[in-house]
């Protein structure tokens, strides 16, 4: 389906707000992760390759985080590839999510929420074009 030039603009900038929004979460996590997560029980990580949160943090606040980022300014100055790095970022968020859920189990709302977060944006940056 072909659409215009302004509705894949008013696309973009939704992709771009989204995008915006999900790096304010991921680099909050990341810091709560790094600030010794206060109330999050270590056991979570029991079975994992990891002792405490440094490293999942750590890879929440920079590559989840600077994906995030990267693909809302993508978005916001309408990079040539900025659609494709939207896909691209949503693979990696489902990709986040089906580790840290093989890892630990189901334990929040913000897991699905991000897989559901990851379906829209495939389904806003498939019908936006690169331009």
């Amino acid at each position: 389906m072909k659409i215009n030039n302004k509705t894949s603009k008013t696309l973009r900038y939704i992709l771009g707000v989204l995008f915006a929004f999900a790096a304010l979460n991921a680099f909050g996590g990341g810091y709560y992760g790094l600030a010794g997560a206060e109330g999050v029980p270590l056991e979570w990580l029991e079975g994992s390759p990891f002792d405490s949160y440094l490293i999942p943090s750590l890879f929440l606040l920079i590559v989840m985080g600077g994906s995030f980022l990267t693909a809302s300014v993508a978005n916001f100055a309408n990079w040539k590839r900025a659609r494709l790095i939207s896909m691209l970022t949503a693979l990696l968020a489902f990709t986040w999510i089906a580790v840290q859920v093989s890892i630990i189990g189901y334990i929040s709302w913000m897991q699905p929420a991000t897989v559901i977060f990851g379906v829209i944006v495939l389904a806003i940056a498939w019908f936006t074009s690169d331009m």
